[in-house]
């Protein structure tokens, strides 16, 4: 039997043999039995406890958890807190803490972040409102009153036009998230080791990977594209009603693939930055670094999706407003014949709305995506030991 303590129950009685070397209290002096000199005045009940050993009375601090928390006991301890050189813990991560270390990052390097996002953000809103203002052609007028196969076709000249004039807006806004999200990758990958970051540092070792990190883009835009063509296909050669049906049918499900295939490959531009692979090499690492927790990186991408979202939407509503406030004819025009050829003001107002959303959603966006990266690398490949030796810390050097 071992007598460690802590492995007898409470309360349990001592074995045979034992009883006699076992000190027991002595009797009362006077004689008058085990309660015969109690005080008169007694703590309420539920408020008095036994005497304990030193270190575990009312007012001792609390132990670990776990059998034997005294300090010389035995048994399962809490685990040691994981060190924390920079804005993360070196340990497999929770959405919470994902989340904290990229708002964390841009606190901390609040200087490096408002530098890049700011200044990307001003040149492509202004590279959109003089697009928009001089090149794009007006958009295709609607008759309210048109029926039949007129609506139908003045529908469809309004959505190729819409389809028409965004693009070169989408264009610019990539390339925009292409640059910050390099340099940013950058800036977090910094962080996470605690190290201090400067812009130009940053950019200097983002700006080789900038060309091949486009063509990734392009490749997965590429390839949700086809994808896209092949599910609306059918229903477009059927034709009718029948086809009508196919084309949605066709729709949900190339959706449906595109999703899997991009959360699939969502970690392909961090292992393409921090780890330099080409393209395709960088692809199959996300696609190893994510299986098995497709989910979960869905989930936690859905909920970056949503919060950027809310962000934008709390931001836009009061710009928006006041854009159409003071552009002409005001919110009236708008609200009663659709009228869409703003002017200066609204152009230079919603710009800076946008300008505000991007400062604040990109450093989010590319957070997040980069700690994703980390923390799969850390669940997978050991990658917090070598994190822990990259930022200096005891215990980790490899010399011997």
């Amino acid at each position: 039997m071992n007598d460690t303590p802590g492995w007898a129950s409470p309360g349990s009685a001592p074995s045979e043999g034992q009883g006699a070397g076992v000190p027991r209290p002595s009797e009362p002096v006077d004689g008058s039995g085990p309660a015969g000199n109690w005080s008169p005045t007694q703590p309420p009940t539920g408020q008095w406890s036994p005497p304990s050993t030193p270190g575990t009375g009312p007012g001792a601090p609390p132990t670990a958890p776990g059998w034997g928390g005294g300090p010389h006991g035995s048994g399962w301890r809490q685990p040691p807190v994981a060190a924390k050189p920079g804005v993360i813990p070196l340990r497999p991560l929770g959405v919470g803490e994902i989340l904290d270390g990229a708002v964390s990052t841009m606190r901390a390097h609040w200087r490096t972040v408002l530098g890049i996002t700011l200044a990307v953000s001003v040149i492509a809103q202004i590279a959109i409102i003089l697009v928009q203002r001089y090149l794009l052609p007006e958009p295709a007028a609607i008759d309210p009153n048109a029926t039949g196969s007129e609506a139908l076709r003045q529908a469809a000249d309004s959505a190729q036009s819409a389809l028409v004039n965004s693009v070169p807006s989408l264009l610019i806004t990539m390339i925009a998230t292409l640059i910050t999200t390099s340099v940013l990758t950058v800036v977090i990958s910094r962080s996470v080791l605690g190290h201090p970051v400067t812009l130009s540092d940053a950019w200097a070792e983002a700006r080789p990977r900038l060309a091949q990190l486009l063509g990734l883009t392009l490749l997965l835009a590429l390839i949700s594209a086809a994808i896209m063509a092949v599910g609306l296909l059918p229903g477009m050669l059927v034709g009718s009603a029948a086809g009508a049906g196919l084309v949605v049918i066709g729709l949900m499900a190339a959706f449906v693939v595109v999703i899997w295939l991009m959360v699939r490959f969502c970690l392909a531009s961090p292992a393409l930055m921090l780890e330099r692979q080409s393209i395709t090499t960088s692809m199959r690492r996300s696609a190893k670094l994510v299986r098995g927790a497709w989910w979960r990186t869905f989930g936690i991408l859905a909920l970056t999706w949503l919060l950027t979202l809310i962000v934008s939407v709390i931001i836009a509503i009061p710009f928006s407003v006041i854009a159409m406030a003071t552009n002409g004819d005001g919110i009236g025009s708008f609200l009663t014949d659709g009228s869409t050829g703003f002017g200066w003001p609204f152009l230079i107002v919603s710009g800076i709305g946008q300008v505000i959303t991007a400062t604040i959603t990109y450093p989010l966006s590319a957070g997040v995506m980069a700690l994703l990266y980390i923390d799969q690398r850390i669940r997978r490949e050991a990658l917090d030991l070598e994190l822990a030796r990259a930022a200096g810390l005891p215990g980790y050097d490899t010399r011997s």
